[in-house]
Protein backbone atom coordinates (compact mmCIF):
# COMPACT_ATOMS: atom_id res chain seq x y z
CA UNK A 1 0.00 0.00 0.00
CA UNK A 2 1.53 3.22 -1.05
CA UNK A 3 1.31 6.34 1.25
CA UNK A 4 -0.41 7.72 -1.89
CA UNK A 5 -3.25 5.12 -2.19
CA UNK A 6 -4.59 5.61 1.53
CA UNK A 7 -6.66 9.01 1.76
CA UNK A 8 -5.27 11.88 4.02
CA UNK A 9 -8.44 13.04 5.17
CA UNK A 10 -12.17 10.14 5.63
CA UNK A 11 -15.54 12.15 4.92
CA UNK A 12 -16.83 13.93 7.48
CA UNK A 13 -19.27 11.52 8.70
CA UNK A 14 -17.10 8.73 9.29
CA UNK A 15 -16.07 8.04 12.87
CA UNK A 16 -12.75 8.88 13.64
CA UNK A 17 -9.97 8.02 16.64
CA UNK A 18 -9.31 10.63 18.51
CA UNK A 19 -5.29 9.48 18.34
CA UNK A 20 -2.88 9.55 15.77
CA UNK A 21 -0.32 7.47 17.76
CA UNK A 22 0.90 4.84 15.59
CA UNK A 23 -0.52 6.44 12.43
CA UNK A 24 2.97 7.04 10.46
CA UNK A 25 4.00 3.91 11.66
CA UNK A 26 0.95 1.59 10.40
CA UNK A 27 1.42 3.68 6.59
CA UNK A 28 4.76 2.18 6.60
CA UNK A 29 4.42 -1.15 7.26
CA UNK A 30 1.79 -0.85 5.23
CA UNK A 31 3.96 0.67 2.44
CA UNK A 32 6.79 -2.37 3.04
CA UNK A 33 4.25 -4.95 2.91
CA UNK A 34 3.06 -3.95 -0.63
CA UNK A 35 -0.63 -3.70 0.64
CA UNK A 36 -3.29 -1.36 -0.84
CA UNK A 37 -6.58 0.39 -0.42
CA UNK A 38 -9.25 0.19 -2.89
CA UNK A 39 -12.78 2.20 -3.35
CA UNK A 40 -14.11 4.71 -1.42
CA UNK A 41 -15.62 4.59 2.15
CA UNK A 42 -18.88 6.18 2.44
CA UNK A 43 -19.73 9.30 3.91
CA UNK A 44 -22.29 7.62 7.23
CA UNK A 45 -21.49 8.01 10.15
CA UNK A 46 -23.59 4.51 11.56
CA UNK A 47 -23.39 1.15 9.61
CA UNK A 48 -22.05 -2.41 10.11
CA UNK A 49 -19.03 -3.50 7.92
CA UNK A 50 -18.50 -7.15 7.30
CA UNK A 51 -15.42 -8.53 6.25
CA UNK A 52 -14.39 -11.66 3.97
CA UNK A 53 -12.85 -14.15 3.62
CA UNK A 54 -11.97 -14.18 7.15
CA UNK A 55 -8.97 -17.37 6.57
CA UNK A 56 -6.38 -16.33 8.70
CA UNK A 57 -5.24 -14.31 11.95
CA UNK A 58 -3.34 -12.08 9.44
CA UNK A 59 -6.48 -10.24 8.31
CA UNK A 60 -6.76 -8.97 11.32
CA UNK A 61 -3.43 -7.74 11.74
CA UNK A 62 -4.00 -6.16 8.28
CA UNK A 63 -7.40 -4.59 9.03
CA UNK A 64 -6.17 -2.76 11.74
CA UNK A 65 -2.83 -1.42 10.17
CA UNK A 66 -5.45 -0.16 7.89
CA UNK A 67 -7.68 1.40 11.00
CA UNK A 68 -4.83 3.22 12.67
CA UNK A 69 -3.27 4.66 9.32
CA UNK A 70 -6.26 5.91 8.30
CA UNK A 71 -7.54 6.82 12.12
CA UNK A 72 -10.98 5.14 11.23
CA UNK A 73 -12.77 4.50 14.62
CA UNK A 74 -14.10 0.73 13.82
CA UNK A 75 -16.16 -0.93 16.57
CA UNK A 76 -15.83 -5.13 17.23
CA UNK A 77 -17.91 -6.99 19.99
CA UNK A 78 -16.09 -9.07 22.16
CA UNK A 79 -17.50 -11.50 25.55
CA UNK A 80 -18.04 -9.00 28.38
CA UNK A 81 -15.28 -11.26 30.17
CA UNK A 82 -12.75 -9.84 27.59
CA UNK A 83 -13.49 -6.12 28.96
CA UNK A 84 -11.80 -6.95 32.92
CA UNK A 85 -8.40 -5.91 34.08
CA UNK A 86 -5.72 -4.81 32.00
CA UNK A 87 -7.05 -6.46 29.31
CA UNK A 88 -10.25 -4.71 29.21
CA UNK A 89 -8.60 -1.32 28.74
CA UNK A 90 -6.49 -2.79 26.01
CA UNK A 91 -9.71 -4.34 24.32
CA UNK A 92 -11.74 -1.08 24.60
CA UNK A 93 -9.15 1.16 23.37
CA UNK A 94 -8.58 -1.38 19.94
CA UNK A 95 -12.50 -0.74 19.40
CA UNK A 96 -14.31 -3.31 21.32
CA UNK A 97 -17.59 -3.17 22.92
CA UNK A 98 -18.76 -5.47 25.54
CA UNK A 99 -21.47 -7.79 24.78
CA UNK A 100 -23.58 -9.89 26.97
CA UNK A 101 -24.20 -13.03 25.07
CA UNK A 102 -26.25 -15.23 27.83
CA UNK A 103 -28.88 -12.23 28.74
CA UNK A 104 -32.13 -12.82 27.45
CA UNK A 105 -31.96 -9.53 26.13
CA UNK A 106 -29.66 -10.60 23.16
CA UNK A 107 -27.17 -9.38 21.46
CA UNK A 108 -29.16 -7.96 18.32
CA UNK A 109 -31.19 -5.99 20.52
CA UNK A 110 -27.98 -4.73 22.56
CA UNK A 111 -26.29 -3.83 19.58
CA UNK A 112 -29.22 -2.18 18.30
CA UNK A 113 -29.75 0.49 20.74
CA UNK A 114 -26.30 0.74 21.33
CA UNK A 115 -26.67 2.39 17.15
CA UNK A 116 -29.73 4.05 18.35
CA UNK A 117 -27.68 5.78 21.50
CA UNK A 118 -24.52 6.48 18.86
CA UNK A 119 -24.64 9.49 16.80
CA UNK A 120 -21.65 7.67 15.10
CA UNK A 121 -20.98 3.85 15.34
CA UNK A 122 -19.41 1.68 12.35
CA UNK A 123 -19.50 -1.71 13.83
CA UNK A 124 -17.13 -4.50 12.36
CA UNK A 125 -18.46 -8.11 11.88
CA UNK A 126 -16.70 -11.39 9.79
CA UNK A 127 -19.66 -13.16 8.92
CA UNK A 128 -17.79 -16.18 8.41
CA UNK A 129 -17.56 -16.00 12.34
CA UNK A 130 -14.53 -18.32 12.02
CA UNK A 131 -10.93 -18.63 9.96
CA UNK A 132 -12.11 -22.39 8.71
CA UNK A 133 -14.59 -22.67 5.83
CA UNK A 134 -17.56 -22.52 6.10
CA UNK A 135 -21.04 -23.52 3.99
CA UNK A 136 -23.16 -21.04 5.93
CA UNK A 137 -22.17 -17.38 7.31
CA UNK A 138 -23.71 -16.49 10.64
CA UNK A 139 -26.79 -14.07 10.13
CA UNK A 140 -26.22 -11.84 13.33
CA UNK A 141 -24.70 -8.80 10.98
CA UNK A 142 -27.41 -8.54 9.29
CA UNK A 143 -30.12 -9.11 12.19
CA UNK A 144 -28.30 -6.06 13.76
CA UNK A 145 -28.24 -4.22 10.40
CA UNK A 146 -31.91 -4.89 9.62
CA UNK A 147 -32.86 -3.60 13.17
CA UNK A 148 -30.99 -1.07 13.17
CA UNK A 149 -32.15 -0.13 9.89
CA UNK A 150 -28.55 0.88 8.89
CA UNK A 151 -26.72 -0.13 5.96
CA UNK A 152 -24.23 -2.88 5.61
CA UNK A 153 -20.69 -2.10 3.84
CA UNK A 154 -18.97 -4.90 2.43
CA UNK A 155 -15.06 -4.87 2.90
CA UNK A 156 -12.72 -7.90 1.27
CA UNK A 157 -9.37 -9.23 1.20
CA UNK A 158 -7.67 -10.74 -1.96
CA UNK A 159 -4.43 -12.02 -1.09
CA UNK A 160 -3.06 -12.42 -4.38
CA UNK A 161 -3.31 -8.49 -4.85
CA UNK A 162 -2.42 -7.86 -1.79
CA UNK A 163 -5.58 -5.78 -1.62
CA UNK A 164 -8.65 -4.42 1.02
CA UNK A 165 -11.17 -3.84 -1.10
CA UNK A 166 -14.64 -1.19 -0.22
CA UNK A 167 -17.59 -2.47 -1.88
CA UNK A 168 -20.95 -0.49 -2.36
CA UNK A 169 -23.26 0.12 0.44
CA UNK A 170 -25.86 -2.59 0.13
CA UNK A 171 -29.35 -1.86 2.27
CA UNK A 172 -30.59 -4.84 3.78
CA UNK A 173 -34.58 -5.77 2.96
CA UNK A 174 -36.93 -8.37 4.21
CA UNK A 175 -35.43 -11.36 2.36
CA UNK A 176 -32.78 -12.07 4.20
CA UNK A 177 -31.95 -15.35 2.39
CA UNK A 178 -31.70 -13.07 -0.76
CA UNK A 179 -29.41 -10.35 1.22
CA UNK A 180 -26.85 -13.04 2.07
CA UNK A 181 -26.56 -14.54 -1.26
CA UNK A 182 -26.40 -11.04 -2.93
CA UNK A 183 -23.39 -10.67 -0.46
CA UNK A 184 -22.05 -13.58 -1.20
CA UNK A 185 -21.66 -13.66 -4.81
CA UNK A 186 -20.19 -10.00 -4.08
CA UNK A 187 -17.24 -11.83 -2.47
CA UNK A 188 -17.19 -14.42 -5.02
CA UNK A 189 -13.63 -13.24 -6.91
CA UNK A 190 -12.01 -12.09 -3.95
CA UNK A 191 -9.47 -14.99 -2.41
CA UNK A 192 -8.07 -14.45 1.07
CA UNK A 193 -4.84 -16.12 2.43
CA UNK A 194 -5.95 -19.60 2.86
CA UNK A 195 -8.83 -19.61 0.75
CA UNK A 196 -11.96 -17.87 -0.68
CA UNK A 197 -15.71 -17.73 0.72
CA UNK A 198 -16.89 -20.88 0.40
Amino acid sequence: MSAESLPRQLPASVPQLKSHVGRRLARWILRICGWKLVGDFPDVSRLVLIAAPHSSWWDGVWGMLVKVALGIDISFMGKRELFVGPLGWLVRTLGGIPVERSSTHGVVEQMSERFVRQPKLWLGIAPEGTRKPVKKWRTGFWHIAHAAKVPILPVYFHYPERTIGIGPLFQPGDDMAADLQHLRDFYAPWRGKNRSVG
